[in-house]
């Protein structure tokens, strides 16, 4: 059953007065009248601008502080989702006024919907879009209609959440970011799940972000099948922080994946339970386990460290014990692949950058407005990915080696 359209008193006001005042009687009517708010809206943007760079408002002389003046106007017909529109373009005496929202040789502006996207991309609530459209042009956008504006990216964003991946990655990164949502009218903490995965060519790209309850091995196993649903035949090795049963799940879907558990995070836990007068030498003791040369190396001092701190820290000890299968893999390993795969840091910066832009939204109403609002971020941070990283043909050498029998040459065409 179709949603019905609720609205408010104020846009049934506005809406009235429109079709008063248009008294449109079909649909190519409303495309008419569309395209004629359109181009009002457009002028009082350029007029905001031509405002904004001499610093006084037309006629008001009294607060001009400028040699410069307006010079008339310009004709311009520009292209727009709703049809050809005219617009006449401010000029000032030195011939210095650079429109912005219609930039000179501009003739297409179908796309203005994208610079509202971009400011959201970036983190501004619709508020603030809302009272920036206001301050800079002079024009009045209600946060929810830029919020309506920016929901035309949703499915889009659910295409790109359910596209088609790889057969086959070198190495998948895993780990959750955790935003406030409302959920049936209370406030919740949700985890969204990422994975990032490096192709065979040493292009990175983010393969999802899900948005679920409480972080779970569990939910993972539910990301990790979509993952294999999508097309994911093998994967070489996963990355992953230290949530009880991640291995176990991955075991499950990607039985021959290698699993490296974070180090850093593993760094994290075992120091918590060290008295602060002990940290600094309990830190240097262990660095040189998880910074040996080889792997016998670092269970020698590993020996030496259970030894000396065993007794005092027994936790903090144990964990590296009972976890070494999965602590240990980056070990059998060269340089150039351990760098990569010993830390969760690649995808710890990307959701480090998804708290940057969601900062100013403490809580989201819905998943959808959180999940459209990491996708517009995701776009953003990934268009700086370009070309491969981390020296990866001598990277890629080193992988077909490791896993000659699993990667074919037409894999790396």
């Amino acid at each position: 059953m179709a949603r019905q359209r609720k609205l408010s008193p104020e846009r049934k006001a506005f809406i009235s007065s429109l079709l008063e005042h248009y008294q449109p009687r079909d649909a190519s009517d409303v495309q008419e009248m569309l395209k004629d708010l359109l181009g009002d809206t457009l002028q009082g943007m350029l007029e905001g601008e031509m405002d904004q760079k001499l610093g006084y408002s037309k006629y008001d002389y009294q607060n001009k502080d400028t040699d410069d003046s307006r010079n008339g106007y310009s004709k311009k017909t520009v292209t727009s989702s709703v049809g050809d529109i005219d617009l006449n373009i401010p000029r000032d005496r030195k011939g210095e006024f650079e429109p912005q929202i219609v930039k000179k040789n501009q003739t297409d502006i179908s796309n203005i919907e994208d610079q509202v996207l971009s400011m959201y991309a970036k983190g501004m609530t619709t508020r603030d879009i809302s009272a920036h459209l206001k301050s800079v042009y002079g024009v009045d956008a209600s946060a929810e209609m830029i919020s309506h504006m920016t929901d035309r990216i949703l499915p889009i964003a659910k295409e790109w959440q359910n596209r088609p991946l790889e057969k086959k990655y070198a190495i998948v990164f895993m780990d959750a970011v955790h935003f406030h949502v409302r959920q049936d009218s209370q406030t919740v903490k949700k985890a969204v799940y990422v994975a990032i995965g490096i192709r065979l060519n040493g292009r990175k790209e983010v393969l999802g972000m899900w948005v679920g309850g409480n972080e779970s091995a569990e939910y993972w196993l539910g990301v990790l099948n979509e993952i294999k649903n999508r097309g994911v035949e093998d994967i070489m090795i996963v990355s992953v922080d230290g949530l009880t049963g991640f291995g176990d799940a991955i075991g499950a879907v990607f039985p021959k994946a290698e699993i490296q558990r974070c180090i850093v995070h593993q760094v994290r836990y075992s120091t918590k339970f060290v008295n602060y007068k002990d940290l600094k030498p309990f830190v240097k003791d262990l660095k040189e386990v998880y910074q040996a040369s080889t792997e016998e190396l670092a269970l020698e001092n590993l020996d030496q460290l259970e030894e000396k701190w065993g007794k005092k820290y027994p936790s903090s000890v144990a964990s590296w014990r009972n976890n070494w299968p999965q602590l240990s893999t980056y070990f059998k390993y060269p340089a150039e692949i351990r760098k990569i795969i010993y830390t969760t840091n690649a995808i710890e910066n990307f959701n480090r950058q998804l708290r940057k832009v969601t900062k100013a939204k403490t809580i989201f109403p819905t998943d959808d407005s959180l999940f459209k609002v990491l996708y517009l971020a995701m776009c953003d941070i990934t268009e700086k990915w370009t070309g491969a990283g981390w020296n990866w043909g001598q990277t890629l050498d080193q992988l077909c080696i490791y896993f000659g029998d699993r990667i074919a040459p037409s894999d790396l065409e």
